[in-house]
């Protein structure tokens, strides 16, 4: 009555000779947390572009899906596509070759503040004759001081 029926010890040996089939994936996880890191504190550094002091309002962010092509204006009055320098005359061929076909590409122009207003026409003139009509004028989104109208002027 005291004896088993495991025929004679064989299961336990038999249970510990095959293969532990579960898959440890602590170490992943570990890497894919340090990649996040990672990505998360380069991606701002990623992003480099000319170096423009934009004027400040209080205008909400443009959304779009589509990455728009960005024509800046420096305060000394050259004109950068992306970051690429180019002359006025040259920016509708240049535009209609970066963009193609795709008239409905975003444009975004950032204009120093220091700039004259009558350059940032000239330019946005330039991108509306390349064919396009999304565009943006670009300003820093912090507060700004309220615009009064001078009085005797």
């Amino acid at each position: 009555m005291g004896m088993g029926m495991n025929n004679g010890g064989n299961d336990r040996r038999r249970a510990r000779s095959q293969p532990f089939a579960e898959i440890n994936i602590t170490p992943m996880v570990d890497v894919m947390l340090v990649l996040l890191i990672i990505f998360m504190v380069a991606a701002p550094m990623m992003t480099t572009g000319v170096s423009v002091d934009l004027p400040q309002t209080k205008a909400s962010p443009i959304a779009g899906q589509d990455e728009p092509l960005t024509v800046s204006i420096k305060s000394d009055g050259k004109i950068f596509l992306q970051t690429q320098q180019i002359e006025l005359g040259a920016l509708q061929q240049k535009l209609k070759d970066v963009a193609g076909e795709k008239k409905d590409t975003r444009i975004f122009v950032r204009g120093d503040k220091n700039i004259d207003y009558g350059k940032v026409m000239a330019v946005v003139s330039e991108v509306n004759a390349a064919g396009f009509s999304k565009v943006a004028l670009i300003t820093d989104p912090g507060s700004a001081a309220p615009v009064t109208p001078e009085k005797g002027k």
